[in-house]
């Protein structure tokens, strides 16, 4: 999916002894959205941008070691080691020849070393140049920024396509605001510009704007301006779109003392786990302090400090737990965290409160999103079917105050509750709309100038999209078991033109594993090219239960 960016120059930070300039430069492809202002809490809006851009470098992927060389080194050495071996058997002869083969060897390595070694430099100084000088060349998307009548706020998604940030700052974390125009726009990004933000200092003046010049240059003057167009991953889009649509979810909702997320994050950087389940399980009693264990070692943090109010008890599980770290240059200044459960294994948010400002860290319910979980968190919002007239006056409704309650826009529109809910169900999950979780209102924010393809987004394979089609038709039917220290083990049945008899293991860590089939689809690539329907059609009705 191709996204184009126009910048008006680069985003800046001027810093000096006595004041200081935070200037973004936004998308002119965009309608003109602009905002200019001084800051008034500088110490609190260095830690909270500088832990967006924490979400934006995020990539908890595994990465491989590099074994090149020690290839290269091997292959060398093999001829080598061979020689050596068989020099028992000759002799003087033989000690002869071997050492006219390592000199041959060696003139054939330098040769090699002497051709290709200009292109390994040129190779190397090419990607240490862009991690260290242009690190945002390896980012896929710069920041969105919306400014809305009442506050200003960043978006950002990780490079691993699993955490979501989001900062919201009030127009009272600003002591003067000049001019601007609500709208939401893409701005210049870059890893030098972090560095920029670490100068922002409580004794200087400090200067934040979305440049409206960018909006003023003539055309003569276009070389000013720099494209820059994105190839992204479909992927990586829908990513986004899970995490706005999981906000909309019913969750269960609790506060945690900053001292309990410090103790979260000690106890995450003093112990590394080896084996699972690398989760955190989460026991809500009524009335009773929080409490967390921390899997495998069993261990339990009591939140003394934050007590459940929920109306009734629940344990839910939340993996991918080390990207908690992101929130811990926050403790320091933020007076508590909400935090949003959506289910086991499905998406949590992390709110932090910083008084005028909110970060919200949304994690997708594992590290990696990869096969082994697809399914169970896509999308998860249903389909409403609401006529075309309602969907624009609802949209037009909320754009006319660009943010707003169901409630409220139930009124202004005359329409049901359950027409406007289903309405901004959908806007929510084509990216027009964003629900903001802290203050519990619909704001518009669209994440894209053109409209994004919801026929491709909305599943990542056909055989996801064929899953749904068998699951809402109620041709699956299963059993569970559980195996002492492996897991569930369901057996079902797929009803389609005959019938398919899936088997899969779920372990400790919710991961489908030792699955099987009986269709061509299994027999023929096995789990390379991923799960077939009918074990995704038996994962969606599991999880669904």
């Amino acid at each position: 999916m191709l996204f184009n960016y126009r910048y008006s120059g680069n985003s800046q930070v001027f810093s000096d002894a006595g004041s200081a300039g935070i200037s973004f430069a936004p998308d002119t492809h965009r309608e003109p959205t602009f905002f200019v202002g001084k800051l008034s809490k500088k110490i609190a809006f260095r830690e909270a941008i500088s832990s967006l851009h924490d979400v934006v470098v995020s990539d908890l992927r595994f990465k491989p070691k590099d074994k090149t060389e020690y290839k290269e080194w091997a292959a060398q050495q093999e001829s080598i080691w061979l020689a050596e071996f068989m020099q028992g058997y000759d002799a003087q002869a033989a000690d002869q020849k071997i050492e006219g083969l390592r000199a041959d060897l060696r003139n054939i390595w330098d040769q090699k070393d002497k051709a290709m070694g200009p292109f390994n430099k040129a190779k190397r100084a090419y990607f240490d140049y862009l991690y260290q000088k242009d690190r945002d060349a390896w980012f896929v998307l710069d920041p969105v920024i919306s400014v809305h009548p009442d506050e200003i706020f960043f978006e950002c998604f990780s490079q691993d396509e699993s955490t979501y940030g989001k900062l919201s700052a009030s127009y009272n974390v600003f002591k003067e605001v000049n001019e601007f125009e609500c709208g939401t726009t893409n701005i210049d990004y870059s890893a030098a510009l972090y560095n920029e933000f670490q100068k922002i200092r409580d004794y200087k003046e400090t200067d934040f704007r979305v440049d409206p010049g960018g909006f003023q240059v003539q055309t003569s003057q276009e070389e000013l301006y720099h494209e820059v167009k994105i190839d992204l991953p479909d992927s990586w889009v829908r990513g986004f779109l899970q995490v706005s649509s999981a906000m909309t979810l019913p969750a269960a909702t609790f506060d945690l003392h900053p001292m309990d997320v410090y103790n979260f994050c000690s106890w995450l950087r003093r112990f590394k786990e080896i084996k699972g389940p690398r989760s955190i399980r989460f026991i809500l009693e009524p009335g009773k302090p929080v409490r967390a264990v921390f899997e495998p070692w069993n261990r339990e943090i009591v939140c003394a400090r934050s007590l459940y109010t929920g109306p009734q008890a629940r344990e839910i599980r939340i993996w991918g737990r080390r990207r908690i770290l992101i929130l811990e240059r926050l403790i320091p200044i933020a007076r508590k965290f909400t935090v949003h459960l959506t289910g086991s294994g499905l998406p949590s948010f992390f709110i932090a409160d910083l008084g005028d400002m909110q970060f919200t860290l949304g994690l997708s319910g594992w590290t990696a999103n990869d096969w082994s979980r697809a399914g169970q968190f896509d999308l998860m919002a249903p389909r409403a079917e609401v006529s075309e007239p309602d969907k624009f006056r609802v949209y037009n409704a909320l754009k006319s105050v660009w943010f707003s309650t169901a409630a409220d826009l139930v009124k202004a529109t005359g329409l049901s509750s359950a027409t406007v809910l289903g309405a901004l169900g959908l806007f929510t999950q084509a990216g027009k709309v964003i629900y903001d979780l802290h203050g519990g209102v619909y704001r518009l924010r669209e994440l894209s100038r053109e409209p994004l393809p919801m026929h491709l987004l909305r599943f990542s394979t056909p055989e996801e999209a064929d899953a749904e089609i068998l699951v809402n038709q109620g041709k699956v039917s299963y059993t569970e078991n559980q195996i002492t220290g492996v897991g569930t083990q369901l057996k079902g049945t797929v009803s389609v033109q005959r019938v398919y008899y899936p088997v899969m293991i779920i372990d400790a860590d919710e991961r489908m594993t030792n699955a099987q089939c009986d269709c061509d689809f299994f027999y023929q690539n096995k789990l390379y090219k991923g799960p077939c329907k009918h074990m995704l059609a038996l994962r969606k009705a599991y999880a669904a239960k």
